[in-house]
């Protein structure tokens, strides 16, 4: 079972707001909080869900879930109600933490609770001694095929992330950790801020990403790590207080989640800051390959694997491919997911003799590095954000007046890439641009809305019957 580290209860555990915790006032909120779950009736194999920004009583929760046997799902409050709504109705938890920003999502058998309000006190709860193979995580993935999957992560995965994580950071109980990140994504949770309190580091938390407090804390909080992705890189490169930005107290920035641009990476180093790459996804918990710190790669070289996690490349035919040729990148070891929450075929899909399918084409150095290329998947990051087109198109198509659609990533100068439409209009149908756009922001989280719409006669397909995606995106077809 995972536990908060035993170090001194002295030393500082997190701060958050202007207020701060030791370990072992921390280890007592997680006490309040295991009683407070027992009382209202969490046990092994609960869920419990948190719809918020980034709050402290998130990470209490999750070692409170850890002592009971129960799992955390924490949901994207950036997602629209009906998306919400489904998630909910599908993970059915007992009980549900919220802000005042969240939007309003409800199930018969989900007891809502403000994420603020301190936890009721109770008699102490039989510990539960989770084994390594028990859920902790249950953390939703955009829906490659129109509908979120959970990702079920388990105690032995989050310890082996860990792992991961100290040995790509050289992270220690010295460290000091500033989340910006959402702790939604296993990304803002898992590659730095859980591995932390399980090593005796210091956490800062802010509410959710903003440049100016990001550049205020990087000098003020004085953190030696911090993660972020490249929208976020560059939203501080192109804040106005960047150039006098104090970034002395880094021994790291760590990104990922989208392939990172040499520019974007660039004015860092030159500051003196390195810049880690990880390569995961929600299904590895999410550390997988990274370059790691105090070690030389090529600039394009998304490092190795991390200790005991196995990775090789495979063609459509499932074969092996030639060392150096690039191909579907499978990964196995200790960190990945155990299932998709209730849905075994996703899961026997994309879990094969204990190899995980990523869906991204990468290249094997001789050294053992990686490469990362392409997505094979079409799969659309937006700031960070994971959008797959099949959950787009699904709401285009409820349209009465769309006949086809098919949504692809374009460029996007601010958030490095976003989602793109090209519809064909049933007859007589008046459709505008404006008006699908509005549409789709009703059913999906905004950012999930196409930026543009093209209006095309037709869709180019193979004789599968397949959207040929590759003709989509050469400049012509947005003519």
């Amino acid at each position: 079972m995972i536990r908060l580290a035993a170090g001194t209860p002295g030393r500082t555990a997190l701060r958050f707001g202007g207020r701060s915790w030791t370990y072992g006032e921390l280890a007592a909120w997680i006490e309040a909080e295991t009683q407070g779950l027992a009382a209202r009736g969490v046990g092994p194999g609960d869920r419990v869900a948190v719809l918020a920004h980034n709050h402290p009583r998130t990470l209490a929760l999750l070692f409170a879930c850890a002592g009971l046997g129960a799992m955390l799902a924490p949901l994207n409050w950036r997602l629209a109600a009906p998306e919400l709504q489904w998630i909910l109705d599908d993970a059915e938890p007992r009980l549900l933490f919220t802000d005042e920003a969240a939007p309003h999502v409800t199930n018969p058998g989900t007891t809502v609770l403000p994420i603020d309000e301190p936890p009721p006190g109770a008699s102490a709860p039989r510990p539960i001694d989770a084994a390594g193979a028990a859920p902790l995580l249950l953390v939703y993935t955009s829906g490659a095929t129109g509908r979120p999957k959970g990702a079920v992560l388990t105690h032995a995965a989050i310890e082996a992330n860990a792992a991961f994580s100290r040995d790509l950071h050289g992270l220690t109980a010295a460290d000091h950790v500033l989340t910006v990140l959402p702790l939604f994504h296993v990304g803002g949770l898992n590659i730095q801020t859980v591995p932390a309190l399980l090593t005796g580091a210091a956490v800062t938390l802010h509410p959710r990403f903003d440049p100016a407090a990001t550049i205020r804390a990087l000098a003020t909080d004085r953190p030696t790590l911090t993660v972020l992705v490249p929208a976020t890189l560059q939203a501080i490169l192109q804040h106005p207080a960047w150039p006098d930005a104090d970034l002395s107290s880094l021994r790291a920035i760590t990104t990922g989640s989208t392939v990172v641009q040499p520019a974007v990476i660039a004015p860092f180093v030159a500051r003196g800051v390195p810049v880690l790459q990880v390569y995961g996804s929600t299904e590895t918990a999410p550390i997988a390959i990274y370059t790691a710190i105090g070690r030389d790669y090529p600039a394009t070289s998304t490092g190795h694997p991390g200790p005991g996690c196995d990775a090789r490349a495979i063609d459509d035919a499932d074969r092996d491919v030639a060392p150096g040729a690039p191909g579907e990148i499978l990964l196995r070891g200790p960190q990945l997911f155990q299932r998709y929450w209730r849905d075994p075929a996703a899961t026997g899909a994309a879990l094969s003799g204990g190899w995980f399918r990523t869906g991204d084409i990468g290249t094997q150095a001789p050294d053992g590095s990686w490469t990362i290329h392409d997505r094979k998947k079409n799969l659309i990051i937006s700031g960070g954000e994971n959008i797959y087109p099949a959950e787009i198109e699904r709401v285009l198509h409820e349209m009465p007046g769309i006949a086809e659609a098919a949504v692809i990533g374009a460029p996007d100068a601010r958030w490095q890439e976003a989602p793109e439409a090209h519809v064909v209009l049933r007859s007589g149908a008046d459709c505008t641009e404006a008006g699908i756009i509005a549409h789709v922001q009703t059913q999906l989280a905004r950012f999930k809305a196409p930026r543009r719409v093209h209006f095309v006669p037709s869709l180019p397909r193979n004789a599968m019957g397949k959207v040929q995606v590759h003709l989509l995106k050469a400049p012509e077809a947005a003519a």
